[in-house]
């Protein structure tokens, strides 16, 4: 039971030393980006464990949920534009690849986006990576420059959060 009580009273000094070293830093001149991403991908089984090999790739940079230049597909349902798909490995490829003894998957087509948000302060322009929580709250804000307040993370490395300045 002690020990019980010494974790969650632990958890909940961590949350709060985690609570408190957060800064918050609010801004009208902001704005924020994601990248859209298509990569194919196989996997070539060997045991004890499998080995992923990607190929072909393409991308398109996504800027205050604006449609960009290039954009072949979207709004998607995040509000997120694609790039053109890059072409699907051959084969041959695929073949070129493979050691003696492994097994080759199909392949498959990955989707990532990578959220940044940048913002000026102090003169000095910062670029954070974020999430797609604050990635939309910058696009509904930008258009009318509302001020937003922005709470950064532990070590001052990402966004967190984002919400209207009072």
């Amino acid at each position: 039971m002690k020990k019980t009580k010494f974790s969650l009273l632990t958890a909940v000094m961590l949350t709060a030393l985690t609570l408190s070293s957060c800064s918050t830093v609010t801004t009208s001149n902001y704005e924020a980006t994601a990248l859209t991403t298509y990569t194919w991908r196989v996997k070539y089984i060997d045991e004890p464990s499998p080995e992923f090999e990607s190929f072909a790739t393409t991308s398109l940079l996504n800027r205050n949920g604006i449609k960009p230049e290039g954009a072949v597909t979207g709004p998607d349902d995040k509000g997120l534009w694609w790039p053109a798909l890059p072409p699907r490995p051959t084969v041959s490829e695929v073949e070129q690849r493979k050691k003696p003894q492994q097994n080759v998957s199909q392949p498959e087509l990955l989707k990532t986006v990578e959220y940044k948000v940048s913002y000026k302060a102090d003169s000095q322009q910062k670029i954070f990576p974020t999430n797609y929580d604050v990635y939309r709250e910058v696009v509904k804000a930008y258009p009318s420059r509302i001020p937003l307040a922005f709470t950064l993370g532990v070590n001052e490395d990402t966004v967190e959060k984002a919400e209207q300045a009072d």
